[in-house]
């Protein structure tokens, strides 16, 4: 897949089904851009390599923070099971 194809997947996935979990951005940023973002991971478009039907993706994550978010949907998911 391209890189604009696979730019393309991510960023429709960050919209779709994994909002909120899993944006995606192309500005430049830096590790301290995200620190207490509450996403597992933020994808990184503008690192994006891809060569024949491999692609390369990077992401930033704070992984205190993001963790420590998916622990409280989970024990939300858990206390509306009945």
């Amino acid at each position: 897949a391209s890189k604009e194809e696979t730019n393309a997947a991510m960023k429709a996935a960050a919209e779709g089904r994994m909002a909120g979990i899993l944006p995606s951005t192309e500005d430049p940023i830096v590790s301290s851009d995200i620190v207490t973002d509450p996403a597992s991971c933020i994808f990184d478009a503008s690192l994006t390599i891809s060569q024949g039907q491999s692609a390369k993706v990077l992401g930033w994550y704070d992984n205190e923070w993001g963790y420590s978010n998916r622990l409280i949907d989970l024990l939300r998911y858990m206390a509306s099971v009945d």
